[in-house]
């Protein structure tokens, strides 16, 4: 970010304006009256509107931020006088597309040191933002996109069904977006700070998908050199996300079905019990209820997971608007 420009007078000299117009970052003025008095080119290429029609507007009306109608950056610099210094935000640019940005704002004074309003700057963080959700895979509910009409229906569900403490099952074929619908929900539930666990159950045989859930202790197995955490454990004050579900055992599920009905487990090898706080997300691209119906799916366990339910469509039938991440 840029320095602040404390010094910046009202009728900004040709040097200062040159400067302005190479650099990268946002930056506009604002008199008294919260109107624009000057927007740089990078100002435009963020937000989408051109220097003629930001000046003379509002700033609200051309900056239109999350924080601008209770927490806005420049009325707390105006009223205490103090900068304030890289401020998470979204801004909702022209064409309507959501951006994160950084902002810090100061004082606007005159060369006579008058305060005649203020200063801000703010950098497009869009880039940053998708390379860390790339490496972090912590997606939102706003990262989802759909116009299917069952798409909508469940976007409009989810802030409530994320919400609730309620295991919830997605189901859909496969490439429709489970994982995606289910990181969604764990990013937008109060346990969104703890950890998003996921386990896809059709990778791995019965034994191993018990040592990876339930963890081990060392020397419960030939190779078990150390103890060993597992997924259940690595999950408390989170999501566990199991993927393809309907591909487990009747043996397993059944393990399964106790550490849910409990809350604890008991490591491979191990004669103590755990207990751990976690919410079940799964997800099948089969119906469980038909499965369960023909005796290849516990019944009991189907209910447990099947409190809240998601359908996904398939791609096929969603061409105009296939589910995706925001961004290239």
């Amino acid at each position: 970010m840029i320095p602040m420009f404390c010094n910046i007078t009202s009728a900004l000299g040709s040097d200062c304006c040159t400067i302005l117009e190479s650099i990268s970052d946002g930056v506009f003025t604002i008199d008294h009256d919260k109107k624009i008095m000057s927007f740089n080119r990078a100002a435009e290429n963020i937000t989408g509107f051109s220097f003629k029609e930001a000046v003379g507007q509002y700033c609200f009306d051309v900056f239109r931020a999350n924080i601008c109608e209770k927490k806005c950056a420049l009325d707390e610099t105006l009223a205490n006088g103090r900068p304030q210094v890289n401020i998470r935000a979204i801004i909702i640019s022209k064409s309507g597309e959501q951006k994160p940005i950084c902002i810090s704002t100061a004082e606007l004074r005159n060369q006579h040191g008058e305060i005649v309003g203020g200063v801000e700057t703010f950098r497009d963080l869009s880039e940053v933002e998708q390379l860390r959700k790339q490496l972090t895979h912590s997606y939102t509910f706003e990262d989802i996109v759909g116009k299917h009409p069952k798409m909508q229906e469940n976007l409009s569900l989810l802030p409530d069904i994320a919400e609730s403490e309620s295991p919830v099952l997605i189901e859909g074929p496969t490439g429709s977006g489970k994982e995606l619908i289910a990181r969604a929900v764990h990013s937008l539930s109060p346990r969104k700070q703890g950890a998003f666990v996921a386990v896809n159950c059709a990778a791995l045989p019965d034994t191993l998908l018990e040592s990876e859930l339930f963890g081990y202790a060392k020397g419960a197995f030939t190779g078990a050199m150390r103890n060993k955490a597992g997924r259940f454990f690595l999950a408390n004050k989170g999501t566990l996300f199991l993927d393809e579900i309907s591909s487990t055992s009747m043996a397993f599920q059944a393990d399964l079905l106790r550490v849910l009905e409990d809350g604890e487990f008991m490591p491979l090898g191990d004669t103590r019990a755990i207990k751990a706080d976690f919410r079940v997300v799964s997800a099948t691209n089969q119906n469980l209820k038909e499965l369960a119906r023909k005796g290849k799916f516990r019944e009991d366990l189907y209910y447990r997971l099947n409190v809240a339910k998601i359908s996904l469509p398939p791609l096929k039938e969603r061409k105009a608007s296939v589910l995706r991440l925001q961004g290239p």
